[in-house]
């Protein structure tokens, strides 16, 4: 899959920035998705969710961005929470560790409720 596979939208959901990640995120597709994340953070969002639920395939490269973003969001005093509900992205988290670093949600309204 290349770089143009991969779609960003953002919207807004009861004051939280929704970023909805569609395709692969992979060695091509995670810069993008990071770099949109930084700028969040330099625009000074404070309350983020990432929307993997249209994600089939997460490597490292994809964790490395949501990693990257999570720690720039912090560095703002920001947070960050996922929506997944994909078995394959689910078991990358699990596998890493990662589902304790981000709290992950079934749904972008179960997310920007808390």
């Amino acid at each position: 899959m290349s770089e143009i596979d991969l779609s960003l939208d953002e919207t807004i959901v009861n004051g939280w920035t929704v970023i909805r990640v569609e395709g692969d995120l992979d060695l091509h597709t995670a810069p993008r998705l990071r770099d949109h994340i930084h700028r969040l953070a330099e625009a000074d969002v404070k309350k983020l969710i990432v929307d993997l639920t249209a994600v089939d395939f997460m490597d490292s490269s994809g964790l490395g961005a949501l990693v990257s973003g999570l720690k720039r969001l912090r560095e703002t005093e920001g947070t960050m929470s996922l929506v997944c509900t994909s078995g394959s992205v689910l078991k990358v988290l699990a596998i890493t560790g990662l589902d304790r670093a981000f709290p992950i949600f079934d749904s972008v309204d179960e997310a920007a409720a808390g």
